[in-house]
């Protein structure tokens, strides 16, 4: 039998070892390279480009700093969905399907990738709370303007819409190509001292 292989070869040369990965492994040029290819809803969004990861992390990002996150932890705001780059981005119902081993090998690539920028591997509960809400409310907005949901199927699953300014949701909600959502994301960690 050939050894099974856990390990991703990224374009840097790294190998990240999906297992055991270590923070020296993790580079941002690899991070930000799959974000922006990784589509989300499963590329089921409107638009000429897949609505990328990398660009709802940076909607993300936004939408916690307007809602009191402390600016130090604007980074990882920026890097919450960081282990999709490997991983990919399953929707919720494909997550819930294949259960707790998938979210624990999430949850240590993105440790792991907290670490390499100088974030602690568990964010305190007050942050974690204030991205996950910034989250879902990216989320809605995806929902309705990106993914086909009506208004009232989009409270159902996420929630009451969000109040978020009209001038963040144009500046996010159309998809970019890959090299522009690479380049987005890549200067916002710049600006943010990653």
């Amino acid at each position: 039998m050939p050894e099974i292989r856990a390990w991703q070869r990224m374009l840097s040369g790294r190998r990240l070892d999906l297992l055991d990965p270590t923070p020296v492994d993790v580079e941002i040029e690899d991070i930000a390279h799959g974000l922006s290819r990784v589509a989300r809803w499963n590329g089921q969004t409107s638009g000429h480009w897949a609505y990328s990861v990398a660009q709802h992390c940076l909607l993300v990002e936004a939408i916690a700093g307007q809602q009191g996150l402390p600016e130090r932890w604007w980074l990882a705001a920026l890097l919450h969905d960081a282990a999709e780059y490997v991983v990919g981005d399953l929707v919720t119902p494909f997550k819930a399907a294949v259960g707790l081993d998938y979210k624990e090998l999430e949850d240590r690539i993105g440790a792991t990738i907290r670490i390499r920028f100088g974030l602690p591997a568990v964010l305190p509960q007050s942050a974690a709370t204030v991205i996950k809400r910034a989250d879902r409310a990216a989320a809605w907005l995806e929902a309705v303007h990106l993914a086909g949901f009506s208004e009232d199927e989009t409270k159902r699953y996420f929630g009451k819409p969000p109040n978020v300014p009209q001038k963040l949701a144009k500046q996010y909600l159309t998809p970019w190509p890959p090299a522009d959502a690479k380049s987005q994301f890549l200067a916002r960690f710049g600006e943010l001292g990653g």
